[in-house]
């Protein structure tokens, strides 16, 4: 590239102040990726890239390993620079509207398989900040929360009564989401013990060992050490609770519906990633149910 054309890059850059850092920062990364695409190609002026050119900057950066989220920000930040030279009169058009990036390969959430499961709870709670943990997992797993809601619960959050919890979900919404048995007799454990650790006007449900309410580090922190001692190989983090919630539901039940609205999720896509039943599970529902794969009873 001509240094005229490296100073419009320039310019361009210059005018992202309405930008995040973290965007800038990648918008630059990504477009001295192009110059030097063109630079490899003989290419002098931005004029001279077309649809073509566009498509074989996405092809190689796709075989070095580059991810589909990672290649449609490199076309967003294309897009962005060539309306910039259009509007300044030094492009005819924009090579990139109409490219998309590959797709990447769906990746399911890891979760914790039931004996798994069993393993990180079932663990006797005998310190007031073990109770407490005990307690906050337990919810996390019963009723599927995110980590934010679950510190974000307040004391008449949960209804013992009707064995519910209403959380307020992404948006502000709230939902109220149904609360097992032994999530419930944790809870009740904790709340024996928590005014030992914070005073009358606390309202939060969880507290942290200073009296205030509990934050989603210390609550990371914590499922992470608890995971180890209880012999877990790999990493626990709140997340995955929630992921292990919802599979093992749509394994036993299926019902994509309902654990869309037990999770608050807006749309029923986001749901979908779920539906990873293994086929050991499919299997023995095809044989239990279809008229076809029904063995004959012999005589």
């Amino acid at each position: 590239m001509r240094p005229a054309e490296t100073q419009l890059l320039k310019s361009f850059l210059a005018t992202l102040t309405h930008r995040s850092s973290h965007t800038r920062l990648a918008y630059r990364h990504d477009l001295a990726r192009l110059q030097d695409y063109c630079d490899k190609h003989a290419l002098a002026h931005w004029r001279a890239l077309d649809g073509r050119q566009i498509r074989g900057f996405v092809a190689e950066r796709h075989r070095q390993g580059i991810g589909g989220r990672s290649l449609q920000r490199n076309l967003s930040a294309i897009r962005a620079f060539f309306r910039y030279l259009q509007a300044a009169g030094r492009a005819d058009n924009n090579p990139a509207e109409g490219i998309r990036a590959p797709k990447s390969p769906c990746k399911l959430p890891r979760v914790l398989d039931v004996d798994q499961a069993r393993q990180l709870l079932e663990a006797d709670a005998k310190d007031p900040l073990a109770a407490r943990d005990r307690a906050m997992f337990e919810l996390l797993y019963s009723s599927g929360l995110r980590l934010s809601e679950l510190t974000g619960l307040d004391l008449d959050a949960v209804d013992f009564n009707d064995r519910l919890v209403t959380v307020t979900g992404k948006g502000g919404k709230m939902r109220a989401v149904p609360v097992g048995r032994y999530a419930l007799r944790a809870l009740q454990k904790w709340l024996k013990i928590r005014p030992a650790m914070t005073g009358p006007e606390q309202a939060a449900l969880f507290v942290s060992q200073r009296g205030g309410r509990i934050g989603p580090r210390n609550v990371q922190q914590r499922l992470r050490t608890w995971a180890l001692k209880r012999g877990l190989a790999n990493p626990v983090h709140p997340h995955m609770l929630r992921h292990s919630f919802a599979s093992h539901l749509l394994e036993s039940s299926a019902d994509l519906r309902a654990v869309q609205e037990l999770l608050g999720h807006a749309d029923i896509a986001a749901t979908q990633v779920y539906t990873h039943l293994d086929f050991q599970h499919l299997a023995q529902v095809y044989d239990r149910a279809h008229p076809r794969a029904r063995r004959k009873k012999t005589a």
